[in-house]
């Protein structure tokens, strides 16, 4: 393990258990007891997902943000079929082990807010608050299609106006709303620059189990597992526009866990970026309970 310094949070690297580097951004805490937060991003996305947040929830603890391998500055894996929702758990672990951290709060957006569902059940007890963001037990098939379509199958662009076009292209479903400054800004999260070109920051190949006919990137049934959710405090985000985390699924997950916190944020779909200060502000005070 090893940490750059950097003006607002550390670079860590760590090893996984199978060898592979791995990458979080390390904000530390304000005060040596401080909580710790862990941020998790979705399938294809990578720390800087959570840029604004981060800085946000440092003012009052330590937060880790990760970034799961294939992505960002995590190493790429030779073998594709272990992209899987299972590893992605124990290299979670591991990062926290690096960490030296025992307990945490945890804001999961879409896949990352299965990785909590699962890291939940393996170790009860390691989460003191849980965020979920527009994810659930269910995924509905008019959104985990459309992010089958587009994972992995992005053309090469040459531009940063072509990869603002692009992210728009597979986006704009879920923010119609979002304007021409938002859209370059999306751009830069989801793509990096190599030689000047705009390329996209993940390994292509994480589509493949995604995208596989027995695949296990989805464990079948997560209910019972997001049962076990209601031992902490809870809160759900939904985007009002998701195509992946529908009404019946809401609220049979609003039935489970009559305490859960729920936020709708409107004019969005999958899923909300966490960005604007109303969800932040919102996210501050369930932490605060």
């Amino acid at each position: 393990m090893s940490a750059q310094q950097s003006p607002t949070y550390q670079d860590l690297f760590y090893r996984s258990e199978d060898g592979l580097t791995l990458y979080a951004r390390d904000y530390p805490a304000p005060v040596p007891d401080a909580q710790c937060v862990l941020l998790m991003h979705g399938l294809s996305r990578n720390s800087r997902d959570f840029g604004i947040l981060a800085d946000r929830l440092s003012r009052h603890y330590r937060v880790l943000v990760a970034e799961q391998r294939g992505r960002g500055k995590s190493d790429w894996d030779t073998d594709p079929a272990r992209y899987t929702i299972p590893n992605y758990v124990r290299d979670m672990f591991t990062l926290l082990k690096a960490a030296n951290v025992n307990r945490v709060a945890t804001v999961g957006t879409s896949m990352g807010g299965l990785i909590a569902m699962i890291m939940n059940s393996a170790m009860p007890g390691v989460f003191s608050h849980v965020v979920l963001n527009d994810i659930g037990p269910e995924l509905c098939d008019d959104g985990l299609n459309r992010i089958k379509g587009y994972v992995g199958q992005g053309g090469p662009v040459t531009t940063w106006t072509e990869a603002v076009a692009y992210n728009r292209r597979i986006n704009e479903v879920a923010f119609p709303t979002l304007s021409d400054e938002g859209w370059e800004q999306f751009a830069r999260q989801i793509f990096k620059e190599i030689d000047g070109v705009p390329v996209l920051d993940y390994d292509p190949r994480i589509s493949e189990v995604v995208n596989a006919e027995d695949s296990d990137a989805v464990p079948p049934d997560l209910w019972p597992v997001f049962d076990l959710l209601a031992k902490q405090p809870l809160m759900l985000i939904r985007g009002a526009l998701s195509d992946l985390l529908d009404t019946r699924i809401t609220a049979e997950m609003q039935r489970r866990v009559p305490v859960m916190t729920y936020l709708e944020v409107a004019d969005v779909g999958h899923a909300p970026m966490l960005k604007d200060a109303a969800v932040i502000a919102a996210i501050e005070e369930f932490f605060n309970q």
